[in-house]
């Protein structure tokens, strides 16, 4: 059997205290505490997070984990113009959308979010948000007005897919107009969404779809398919490295899934199932927010959970 120095090119280090910024895959032995300890990848986690102020379902999200938003939605019943904001660890209201609606597309940042088309209650909207961190504003128009439709991108390059009545239309945002794109392959709404608008992802959506779809600016090509087929979820991340949790399968799911650019694998489970739910779409796959959604006909939660991806972990190989 090899040792560890045939395979590393160096012995075991000893010291007296943990190094501050140790590597994946280093051992050291600790003459301190008499422990020989490594670096090795952890696994995934949820955690709970702050709950939001007003419980909420069909929500935009955008921002990161430490910096996170949401935005409008319903509270079953009554549209919501609210918008809250995410420290990391509590919400707290920012300023008021200038109408209430519901099943919108959004994606940037704390600072600068996006919120585009959705419904008011009379009617699909073709209408534009953008957010300085205090107050909305009114952006370019769409062209095609709509609901549930997948999105993704920033405020400046923000895109727009799917969603009826225009199930396979593509809207791409410069941060004052909308101009059409390249279509969807399929067709559909109720997608979860990630990435930028020249690496974008569309994945799951209506009939509870496995589809995942990849933009690169100008069309749509076929990717890696879901393990599980799902509509009404949230996404996070970007095209080589996203996230998909929650949704309708049916029945209403806890599942995540994390996307390589290829493939989808099953991570770590939520602890509350729920679908029509928002997540901090602009973070990394490995440090997102779920937040808000429905868990059942009619009954919406307030309820924010936090992922941590795999990553390095220190771990005791043995010792006192």
């Amino acid at each position: 059997m090899a040792t560890y120095k045939e395979i590393k090119g160096t012995s075991i280090e000893v010291v007296s205290s943990d190094p501050s910024n140790p590597q994946l895959g280093q051992i050291w032995y600790n003459s301190t505490s008499n422990t020989l300890k490594g670096i090795e990848l952890g696994s995934a986690s949820w955690a709970s997070g702050g709950n939001l102020g007003t419980a909420r379902r069909q929500l935009g999200g955008a921002g990161t984990q430490t910096a996170g938003i949401v935005f409008g939605g319903d509270t079953d019943p009554g549209y919501s113009a609210l918008t809250e904001e995410y420290n990391g660890s509590s919400w707290t209201n920012g300023g008021a959308l200038p109408v209430a609606k519901d099943i919108a597309g959004s994606c940037g940042t704390q600072t600068a979010g996006l919120s585009f088309a959705g419904s008011t209650g009379g009617g699909n909207v073709a209408t534009t948000e953008e957010y300085d961190g205090s107050s909305w504003t009114s952006g370019g128009t769409m062209n095609t007005a709509r609901i549930a439709l997948g999105s993704c991108g920033t405020q400046t390059a923000g895109l727009g897919f799917g969603g009826p009545p225009s199930p396979s239309a593509t809207e791409e945002y410069d941060g004052s107009s909308w101009t059409n794109g390249g279509s969807l392959t399929d067709g559909r709404n109720q997608t979860g969404g990630a990435g930028l608008q020249t690496a974008g992802l569309c994945f799951g959506g209506s009939g509870s779809s496995n589809k995942t779809e990849e933009y690169d600016g100008s069309s749509w090509t076929n990717g890696g398919n879901l393990g599980t087929a799902r509509s009404q979820l949230a996404g996070a991340g970007i095209q080589t490295a996203a996230l998909a949790f929650g949704g309708s399968v049916p029945p209403v799911s806890v599942l995540t899934e994390q996307y390589n650019g290829t493939s989808w694998t099953t991570t770590s489970s939520m602890s509350t199932a729920r679908y029509r739910l928002a997540g901090a779409k602009n973070s990394p796959s490995t440090l997102s927010l779920a937040v808000g959604g429905e868990t059942g006909p009619g009954t919406v939660t307030a309820a924010t959970e936090e992922f941590t991806g795999p990553g390095p972990t220190t771990v005791t190989l043995s010792g006192s």
